[in-house]
């Protein structure tokens, strides 16, 4: 287990990684990471490109098809 500190970073609230916690991740300074809440609390991954693209693309599908996906929901 890692303590965080939590740091004024201009009008907002920041944690630092540390180096170690970093190269585990795959990721450095300036990379963007995924924070998802999950049932045991939160989970910190590395941004992948190609899974944003397949989000926004289902998303868009569930947006355009909000009906049908209510209907066939019901069933």
């Amino acid at each position: 287990m890692v303590v965080l500190k939590l740091t004024t970073v201009g009008n907002s609230t920041g944690v630092v990684l540390p180096k170690e916690v970093l190269a585990r991740l795959g990721v450095q300074k300036g990379d963007s990471v995924y924070l998802t809440e999950t049932p045991d609390g939160f989970r910190l991954t590395p941004y992948d490109e190609e899974f944003a693209r397949q989000i926004s693309a289902a998303e868009e599908v569930m947006r355009d098809n909000r009906d049908v996906l209510r209907a066939l929901a019901r069933r």
